[in-house]
């Protein structure tokens, strides 16, 4: 054999070695703690979440599950962490509507690609938002809502979590989509906005389902439509804004599971199964029900899913961030 040809040879056996790496360390996968990256402060609804998968998880893959919080940047600065880490199925980011598909257009300069620079593992849990006003607005249902806020945008206010975040954005989707054009009202968090709508201080928002529920139960605000196309569990008598009328108005919040790019596809099918098992448990469900979010349907869960779904979003979400005139650098 010549040299040539055993040079050749040499190179081709070098460029199989880590397919055979990476198929026998997926086979063992995983044989070390893992890390899941929760990219908000501890003690939010994220970080809840994520404690819970955690504990799940662990008890399927048989290692701990070691949550670390990276805040900051509307939750770039976690994402990113997990975009660079080592692609070897061992950090992993508990993305969300926010950090993998709003932040692409919100941010001047996001710190990454969410449709590049991550595989897609699972969807994980769902969101709805819910339309709701001060309990003495005189609408009770979505055409009146409708009716009334055409007749006086102009002197009318909608709260929200903070500028840029899903309740913001999600308001000044449906806004655009009824036609109107209302001030918008920021707050630090969907707290203290529902205290004001409260206080009738101002008109509605769009909040999470998790944080408007109780307020709904006391009847200290008036629920007028899910903004989702199917009814909650917790709210059955209250009519989705398809039921009434929005046929195509769909909007929710998600959060799912990311690991770095190039993380090899026999590593993703053993996470992704292992979250399948987790999602199954009665006591993760029934968890869920507590705190108002509900887990991805059946046919929601593929990695293939998400991919498509964080695609579609990215695009879903341009035109209402750019029409609410928010930036962030």
């Amino acid at each position: 054999m010549n040299i040539r040809r055993q040079a050749m040879l040499f190179a081709a056996l070098m460029l199989a070695t880590p397919t055979f790496a990476e198929r026998a360390a997926a086979q063992d996968w995983p044989t070390r703690p893992l890390t899941m990256v929760v990219p908000f402060a501890a003690g939010g609804p994220t970080d809840v979440l994520g404690r819970v998968v955690a504990a799940q998880l662990s008890e399927v893959v048989g290692k701990p599950v070691i949550v670390k919080n990276v805040p900051g940047a509307g939750g770039m600065n976690g994402s990113n962490s997990v975009s660079q880490a080592a692609p070897d199925g061992y950090e992993f980011v508990l993305g969300s509507l926010g950090t993998h598909a709003m932040n692409q257009s919100l941010y001047k300069k996001p710190q990454y690609n969410a449709a590049t620079d991550f595989t897609p593992v699972a969807l994980i849990s769902e969101v709805a938002l819910v339309l709701v006003a001060r309990k003495d607005l005189p609408a009770d249902n979505l055409q009146q809502f409708i009716a009334y806020a055409k007749a006086n945008q102009a002197k009318m206010q909608f709260g929200s979590a903070g500028a840029g975040t899903t309740t913001h954005i999600g308001c000044t989707m449906l806004n655009r989509t009824i036609g109107i054009d209302v001030t918008h009202v920021p707050y630090r968090g969907g707290g203290p906005a529902l205290l004001d709508l409260i206080a009738g201080r101002i008109d509605y928002m769009c909040s999470l389902a998790s944080t408007a529920i109780p307020a709904i139960l006391a009847k200290t605000v008036k629920p007028i439509a899910m903004l989702t196309d199917t009814r909650l569990p917790a709210l059955p008598n209250l009519a989705s804004a398809r039921e009434q009328g929005l046929k195509d108005f769909n909007v929710y919040n998600w959060n799912a599971i990311f690991l770095p790019r190039d993380t090899p596809p026999a590593i993703v099918k053993k996470l992704n199964a292992a979250l399948l098992r987790v999602m199954e448990s009665p006591a993760f469900i029934e968890h869920l029900k507590t705190i108002n979010e509900t887990v991805a349907a059946p046919d929601r869960l593929s990695p293939e899913y998400l991919k498509k779904l964080v695609a579609s979003e990215i695009e879903k979400w341009a035109a209402p961030i750019k029409a609410s005139g928010v930036t962030a650098d």
